[in-house]
């Protein structure tokens, strides 16, 4: 049996190992990708720390990037040399409540790649054949591997939130999903809105595409929005309960918060929400479909991810960057 190279997860709370495993086969309904790049996502600690239930050894990795090179029986839309990526949803069911109204994101059933079967940590993977987004040519793996994470969180996000070109948006955080969110915010035609801490990161917000940077170090997000008006929506992608507080202060009457980070400790009391009819929506993720729109939006209004790689034996390294919060800005496998 031919052999490939994955890394791999034995347990809860064990190391990332390097090994030899025999080269999946495709089954029904099912495509196998030659990987290319895979990034390393903070929600990799779902497999690494055992969070949801997870069945051992397990290959984490859901933002893929690869060629087709081999399809199961009943795969119609696909074939070997199409260049395709993959992300957190990992497949549905078609047939539950949800699924019935197009909802596949709530799937009662939905596979979760790299948690529920093996994901992008590995010379090949097999995935379920409606989990699979097109990339367009003009995005290298590199730059494609995050924006089926990263990338398809903030920009499905920001377009399904109801805001309107001219809209101040403001985007909370200057780190793996935020970054991407100021291109998205700015291209999307929104009065973009920089909320960082420290003087040190303007240039870069600007050069990302804020018309304004707020330093929370020396004045609260919630006094620099009114200052400009008060945004209408506050996209949050630094899981800081007291940063999200903040800022939920700095929103227009019936604005939204946007949460698609995950802060630990409670986030706020619902004063200011009655008050003033604010929103606090949550988002997460999206399916194949949205994947492969926001890969030809990024494509298209030159959104692209800054990036550092690693290889496959340098996964620890690469996940320790990651949750350490000093990768910049996002860290990527290349078998």
């Amino acid at each position: 049996m031919a052999k490939m190279k994955a890394v791999q997860l034995s347990k809860a709370g064990g190391a990332f190992e390097l090994v030899e495993r025999g080269i999946p086969q495709p089954d029904n309904g099912q495509v196998r990708i030659k990987v290319e790049a895979c990034g390393v996502c903070h929600s990799d600690a779902v497999v690494k720390y055992g969070v949801f239930p997870i069945q051992y050894p397990r290959v984490p990795g859901h933002e893929i990037a690869g060629r087709i090179d081999a399809v199961g029986p009943n795969v119609t839309p696909w074939k070997a040399g199409d260049r395709v990526g993959v992300g957190w949803h990992g497949g549905h069911c078609f047939v539950c409540r949800w699924c019935r109204q197009g909802l596949f994101i709530n799937c009662e059933k939905a596979k979760i790649t790299g948690v529920t079967h093996d994901g992008g940590y590995a010379e090949y993977v097999v995935v379920p054949a409606e989990s699979v987004a097109r990339i367009p040519e003009t995005l290298s793996p590199l730059e494609a591997a995050p924006l089926l994470c990263a990338g398809v969180t903030t920009y499905n996000s920001l377009r399904n939130v109801g805001a309107r070109a001219g809209d101040t948006v403001a985007v909370q955080g200057i780190g793996g999903l935020g970054h991407l969110g100021l291109q998205f915010a700015a291209r999307m035609g929104f009065f973009t809105v920089a909320l960082s801490r420290g003087k040190d990161k303007e240039e870069l917000a600007r050069q990302l595409g804020a018309r304004e940077y707020i330093d929370t170090a020396s004045i609260t997000a919630a006094e620099g929005l009114q200052k400009l008006g008060g945004a209408d929506v506050v996209l949050c992608t630094a899981p800081n309960a007291a940063a999200m507080a903040d800022a939920l202060n700095g929103l227009k009457p019936r604005g939204t918060l946007l949460v698609v980070a995950v802060p630990t400790e409670p986030m706020l009391t619902p004063i200011p929400v009655m008050i003033s009819g604010k929103r606090i929506v949550g988002w997460a993720s999206g399916t194949a479909y949205d994947s492969e729109e926001t890969l030809v939006f990024s494509a298209r209004s030159n959104v692209r991810p800054r990036t550092e790689t690693f290889k496959l034996e340098q996964a620890e390294q690469a996940f320790a960057r990651v949750m350490e919060n000093k990768a910049r800005f996002r860290a990527v496998l290349v078998p």
